[in-house]
C-alpha cells in the first residue's frame, strides 16, 4: 500500500504557519520528555534489580496510553481540543516540577520516581490522540503524509537532541535539572496551543456524550478490516523492537562501559538514522509499496538487534543505531500516515487513540518482558531473542499485508434522505430498530448478498449494534436487511455526518442490483421508559 504522494515536499507543511508554530512547540516537549526518560532511567542504573528497574521506567511512560487510549480518544472528540491540550499540559508542567523539587532534595526512592513517571504518561496518553486529531485541521489532506513524517522527525530529533543534552546535563549538574527542563518544555506547547486560536465554526453537530462516543469508536475499530490489519503490522513490529528502547541503557552502562554521554551518543545515533530517513523516505516510497517498506524495515531492525546482542564495542554498535531508527521511524510514519489517511474525521481521535494504545501497549509489555528476560538470562539472550522475533514478524508481511486503500474515498457524504417520522423521538430513546426491505431478481441474489456484506460492515462501523440480512419468507425475491442502533441520536448521527464516499460507494453497488426503492422502516421502544 502506498500512503504518499511523491510530489508533495516532506518540508511542505512547514510553510503553514499554524503547523509550524505548533510542531516546534512539540518537538520542545518531545526533547524535554527524552530528556526526563534519560534522567529517569539513569537514577535506577545503580539500584539493585536495575534490569527490570530500568525497564520499567518505559513501561510506566507507556502503560497509561494503553489504559486511557480509548477514553482519551474519546475526549478529544467530545471535547474541544485545544482547551483539553492546554489543561493537560498544565498538569504535566505542574508534575514536572513536583519531580524536579523531590529530585533536588534528594527524595526520589525508585517507587516515587515510577508513580510521578506514570503520571506523566497519564497526560501523554491524553495528550497524544488530541494532538494527532488536530493535525488534519492544520494542514491538507494530501500534505497529510508530509506531517506525519515531520512528526517522525520531531520524535526522532528529540531522540537525538534529547539524550544527548540530558547527558551534558546529568552530568554537570545533576537529573534535578533534566527535570526541570522537562516542566518548562510542557509550558512552551501549552503557550504554543493558547496562541493558536482557531476560529470556531458556529454551527455543527451536537457533541457526542462520553460513553456513546466511547462505545462507537470501539464499534469502528472491531469492524473495520483497514484498520485492525494497521494496528497488527504496528504491534508486530512494537512488541519486538520495544527490546532495543528498554535494554540500551544496561547496554551502555553494562557492555560497552560508556558514561550517560555515551549512552546519550547511542541516542543520538538512532536519532540521525530517523532523521535521515525521513529526508530519503519519500524517494523511496517511489520504488518500494508500504508492505515492501515495512518488510525491508522489519529485517535491518532485526539486524540491528543482533549486532547489539553479539557486538560489545562501542564504535558497531553506535554505527548498527543509524539503521535501526530509520527503520523504525519508517515503520512509525507508515502505519500512523495510513490511519490518519483512513480515518474519518467524526472518529479519528479515538481510531486514533486507539493506534497509540497497540503502539504504547506493546512497548510497555514488551519492555516488561525483555527487561525481565535480561534479568534472568542476560542482556545477549534478550536482544538475540528480540532479534529472531523481530525477523519471524517482519517475514509475515507478505501474509498479511498493509491493505491498498488509495482509491477509497474518505470525505464525508450526507447522501441518506432526512427520516420523516409520524412519532416525536427523543434523542435518546433507543434502541431503534431499522428496517430495509429489498426485491432483488433471483439471478442477481448471490452478487446482492456479496454486496451487502459491506454494507454490513458500514453499518456496524457507523453506528449499528447488530446487523443482518434476512429472505422474506411471505415475498417472493424479498430480502430484508435489519439492524439495531443504540438511540435514535445515533441513528441521525448516521443520517448526518459519519457516513463517507467509500461507504455510499459500497451502498451503491448493492443497490444497482435491487428492483425498485427500498422500503426503510423505524421500529422505535413501545415503551420509551
Amino acid at each position: 500500500m502506498s500512503v504518499s504522494a511523491p510530489s508533495i515536499s516532506a518540508w511542505a507543511p512547514l510553510r503553514l504557519a499554524a503547523f509550524r508554530g505548533l510542531w516546534l512547540a512539540v518537538l520542545a516537549s518531545n526533547i524535554g520528555t527524552w530528556m526526563q526518560t534519560v534522567g529517569a532511567q539513569w537514577l535506577l542504573v545503580d539500584q539493585p534489580g536495575a534490569a527490570t528497574l530500568v525497564a520499567l521506567v518505559q513501561t510506566a511512560s507507556m502503560l497509561p496510553v494503553l489504559l486511557l487510549a480509548l477514553p482519551a480518544g474519546a475526549l478529544a472528540d467530545t471535547f474541544d481540543r485545544r482547551r483539553l491540550l492546554i489543561a493537560v499540559q498544565g498538569f504535566l508542567a505542574v508534575v514536572g516540577v513536583l519531580l524536579t523539587g523531590l529530585t533536588a532534595a534528594d527524595r526520589m526512592p525508585p517507587a516515587l520516581l515510577l508513580t510521578l513517571t506514570f503520571a506523566i504518561g497519564v497526560g501523554q496518553a491524553l495528550t497524544l490522540p488530541a494532538w494527532q486529531a488536530v493535525i488534519p485541521e492544520l494542514v491538507p489532506r494530501d500534505q497529510l503524509v508530509s506531517a506525519s513524517a515531520l512528526g517522525a522527525i520531531s520524535i526522532n530529533l528529540a531522540r537525538s537532541v534529547g539524550p544527548a543534552v540530558a547527558g551534558v546535563l546529568v552530568a554537570q549538574a545533576g537529573v534535578a535539572v533534566v527535570f526541570g527542563v522537562n516542566a518548562v518544555s510542557f509550558a512552551v506547547f501549552a503557550l504554543a496551543l493558547v496562541r493558536w486560536g482557531p476560529e470556531r465554526a458556529e454551527d455543527g453537530p451536537m457533541p457526542e456524550r462520553f460513553t456513546a462516543a466511547l462505545r462507537a469508536g470501539g464499534r469502528y475499530v472491531r469492524h473495520s478490516p483497514v484498520v485492525r490489519r494497521i494496528l497488527l503490522r504496528a504491534a508486530l513490529f512494537v512488541v519486538p523492537g520495544s527490546a532495543l528502547w528498554a535494554l540500551l541503557p544496561l547496554v551502555a552502562s553494562r557492555r560497552l562501559g560508556l558514561g550517560s554521554g555515551g549512552y546519550g551518543i547511542l541516542l543520538a545515533a538512532l536519532g540521525l538514522g530517523a532523521v535521515g530517513g525521513a529526508l530519503v523516505l519519500p524517494r523511496i516510497r517511489q520504488v518500494l509499496s508500504s508492505s515492501q517498506l515495512l518488510l525491508l524495515a522489519g529485517l535491518v531492525y532485526a539486524g540491528s538487534l543482533l549486532v547489539l546482542a553479539w557486538v560489545p564495542h562501542p564504535v558497531p554498535v553506535t554505527v548498527a543505531l543509524v539503521p535501526a531508527g530509520l527503520a523504525w521511524m519508517t515503520v512509525m510514519s507508515s502505519v500512523n500516515a495510513a490511519m490518519q489517511l483512513f480515518l474519518p474525521g467524526w472518529v479519528r481521535a479515538r481510531g486514533l487513540s486507539v493506534y497509540q494504545m497497540v503502539f504504547a501497549g506493546g512497548q510497555a509489555l514488551g519492555a516488561v518482558a525483555w527487561g525481565t528476560l535480561g534479568e534472568l538470562a542476560g542482556l545477549v539472550v534478550a536482544l538475540a531473542t528480540a532479534g529472531v522475533v523481530m525477523a519471524g514478524c517482519a517475514l509475515t508481511v507478505p501474509l498479511w499485508p498493509l491493505r491498498d486503500t488509495r482509491g477509497v474515498n474518505r470525505d464525508p457524504a450526507a447522501y441518506w434522505p432526512e427520516p420523516h417520522l409520524t412519532l416525536t423521538a427523543h434523542p435518546r430513546t433507543g434502541p431503534v430498530l431499522v428496517t430495509v426491505a429489498y426485491t432483488v431478481p433471483p439471478e442477481l441474489q448471490d452478487e446482492f448478498v456479496e454486496a451487502m456484506r459491506a454494507v454490513g460492515r458500514s453499518r456496524r462501523r457507523t453506528g449499528a449494534m447488530r446487523w443482518g440480512l434476512f429472505r422474506a419468507g411471505e415475498r417472493e425475491h424479498g430480502f430484508v436487511e435489519v439492524y439495531q442502533v443504540p438511540s435514535w441520536e445515533e441513528h441521525l448521527r448516521q443520517h448526518g455526518g459519519r457516513l463517507t464516499g467509500a461507504d455510499q460507494a459500497a451502498e451503491e453497488r448493492a443497490r444497482k442490483l435491487v428492483q425498485g426503492d427500498p422500503e426503510v422502516t423505524h421500529l422505535l421502544p413501545a415503551d420509551p421508559d
